[in-house]
């Protein structure tokens, strides 16, 4: 009779972690780890990047193979949905892609092609916006704006 009570209590604390187990493990999964890449795509390598005051950072990336720039914003703590944006623009060829809305942790993916040309690009992450003018090109100088409205 002791073994049998042993066994069952055995067998119930398996259950317990493994059902413990089992709940931590989607928790944790449930967060995920946002970058640039996992927002544009693993051949989009970051060319250039801007602070959105403490709440998190656009992002500037570009494919070497497909000459197209993405930007993406990616909030620094996700949590609660926040209105965010993200955009992209090509002067040469006016060229915009973006995206805005209430998201928990980014905004975008934006693509354009970009090879050859100097690009703007920027976001917002609630009431602070972030604009970068003329950028990753040799012929201009860049230009970066932060504001908060």
């Amino acid at each position: 009779m002791r073994s049998v009570r042993n066994v069952a209590t055995v067998g119930a604390l398996a259950t317990l972690v493994l059902g413990t187990t089992a709940v931590l493990s989607t928790t944790a999964s449930a967060a995920p780890n946002v970058t640039p890449q996992g927002v544009c795509g693993s051949a989009y390598k970051t060319v250039n990047s801007a602070p959105v005051g403490s709440q998190g950072t656009v992002y500037l990336t570009y494919n070497s193979v497909n000459g197209k720039n993405c930007v993406a914003t990616i909030r620094a703590n996700p949590g609660t949905a926040k209105s965010m944006s993200t955009s992209v623009y090509v002067p040469d060829t006016d060229e915009w892609a973006g995206d805005s809305g209430n998201y928990t942790s980014y905004a975008g993916p934006g693509y354009v092609y970009g090879r050859g040309h100097c690009v703007s690009w920027g976001g917002s992450i609630g009431n602070v916006y972030v604009s970068v003018e003329n950028s990753n090109c040799a012929k201009l100088k860049e230009h970066r704006v932060t504001e908060v409205r």
